[in-house]
């Protein structure tokens, strides 16, 4: 059940519970819970971005403290996390409110810091508890955000902004969430169809026979060792109408790896590798749930989306090492590892972007485990081969607060993925650069097209201050806010 958000001018007297968010410094008497913060020094409360107190409690409402940081510093994501930490300390009650009333001097615009509350609050809030016998789920229904009369307009706008975005990115953590045997290739595909529907957006599925008509070899060879058959979903969102004589919206494409589960095939992942290779399609979660809010949002270019979804299985019809498949541009790949088949159907998808003219296109993968290795689970890889477009990404992932490194595609390492059989090979030299030589394969079906590659391995599963542990939905907020200011200069 969504969580209900209003802005007011004044505070509810049916609240159970008050938070106030304070910076480091002197804070004034709060309106709120009639407390002196500034006489709070003795509950060792500074204000510092990591500090939460607790005060008061029983039969009365109670107030939770949440420390800031630095004013001049503060940005979204320092409010993001604060919402969420004040929701871990009040899960359980049924109507809260947040006073933001000593914060609008400072930090990001009204209506900023009401989306990052509302996807604080939303995100830390949320459980995917639909196989529990009996179920925990958290019964927070309203959130009272208080703010200064000239800001409830501003603030409420903000609000119903994030509820969407959280929304978005809770809607691509339960798909990943989903154990794999329930969400099938053709399962996924039902799911994105329908979705698509309720969202507006064009829609198309291919099955088994028409990706094999259409020549997705990469595809088609990892799905062989399963008994569930491939899937291909197109999505498309159309912006609203262009004013006459107006350049038509550019087109950004969304290539999404939906592997929904990934036991390695013939080149099998140990037991404890295939745990979680269930979220192995969070990169396809990711770009299914950005497309379900485009038209909420009033996103202003064309979106399309492409998801290859398939099981890699050993099966007696799997591909084997040493076997070559042919993309949909026409370039061969020798496959040495199996459980190198991220980058095979990206392959085929980043081919149908180029060919249905996309002007800029992102593929979002959990890709590579050495991404894990060099930048450890706090960052993203991002690679890409047109600056600009680097350059837009990586601002965007700062506003929405997930972090992105910027990672070389260096030209010499090409030698590392050449075959002696093939154009490439899927893999390239054990224990070296494993990462960017992925990132290298992928850049050979973009052509010219600005491109941008986020390999999000280490965001499958994940436990931060606004998530509770399981998947994450990396990605979602970053697209969402690069959608929405496409094209930007990326130098914010």
């Amino acid at each position: 059940m969504d969580i209900g958000f209003a802005a007011a001018a004044g505070m509810p007297l049916d609240v159970e519970a008050v938070g106030q968010l304070a910076f480091v410094g002197p804070v004034a008497v709060s309106p709120a819970t009639e407390v002196d913060l500034s006489a709070c020094r003795h509950l060792r409360f500074t204000g510092a971005s990591d500090e939460v107190v607790v005060i008061g409690g029983g039969d009365e409402h109670f107030a939770v403290l949440v420390g800031l940081g630095d004013p001049i510093t503060c940005a979204a994501e320092q409010i993001r996390k604060a919402a969420a930490r004040f929701t871990r300390e009040i899960l359980g009650c049924m109507h809260v409110s947040i006073d933001l009333r000593g914060v609008a001097a400072f930090g990001p615009s009204a209506g900023a810091t009401a989306q990052a509350v509302a996807e604080g609050v939303s995100l830390a809030a949320h459980r995917f508890n639909g196989y529990k016998s009996s179920s925990t789920q958290p019964t927070l229904e309203r959130v009272t955000v208080v703010v200064d009369a000239d800001d409830v307009v501003s603030t409420s706008d903000g609000l119903a902004r994030g509820c969407i975005v959280a929304r978005a990115v809770n809607l691509a953590r339960d798909l990943a969430n989903e154990p794999a045997g329930v969400l099938t290739p053709s399962r996924l595909a039902d799911v994105a169809s329908g979705l698509a529907t309720e969202a507006g957006l064009q829609v198309q599925v291919l099955g088994e026979d028409e990706i094999r008509a259409e020549r997705l070899g990469g595809l088609l060879g990892v799905a062989r060792g399963s008994s569930e058959p491939p899937r291909l979903v197109k999505l498309v969102y159309e912006p609203g109408a262009v004013t006459p004589g107006a350049a038509l919206a550019p087109t950004v494409a969304l290539v999404g790896k939906g592997i929904t589960f990934d036991s390695g095939g013939l080149s099998l992942k140990s037991a404890d590798g295939m745990i979680a290779m269930k979220t192995d399609m969070s990169g396809g979660a990711v770009v299914i749930a950005v497309l379900s809010v485009c038209r909420e949002l009033e996103i202003p270019v064309r979106v399309l989306g492409i998801v290859p979804m398939a099981e890699n299985m050993p099966g007696g019809h799997a591909t084997r090492p040493g076997d070559v498949v042919t993309i949909r541009n026409g370039k061969t790949i020798e496959v040495l590892n199996t459980d190198a088949e991220g980058r095979l159907v990206l392959a085929d998808g980043l081919s149908l972007a180029v060919e249905e003219g996309a002007d800029a296109i992102i593929d979002v993968a959990t890709l590579t485990k050495d991404c894990i290795v060099a930048l450890g689970r706090e960052f993203a890889g991002l690679m890409g081969n047109d600056d600009g477009l680097v350059a837009q990404v990586t601002a965007a992932s700062k506003r929405a607060g997930e972090e992105t490194w910027h990672l070389p595609l260096p030209q010499q390492y090409k030698s590392h993925i050449a075959s002696e059989i093939a154009d490439m090979k899927n893999t390239g030299v054990a224990g070296e650069a494993g990462a960017l030589t992925a990132g290298l394969l992928l850049s050979e079906f973009v052509g010219d097209t600005p491109w941008v590659h986020l390999d999000i391995c280490g965001h499958t599963q994940l436990e931060k201050d606004y998530m509770h542990k399981g998947a994450a939905g990396f990605g979602v907020r970053t697209l969402v806010e690069l959608l929405a200011q496409y094209p930007s200069r990326g130098d914010d």
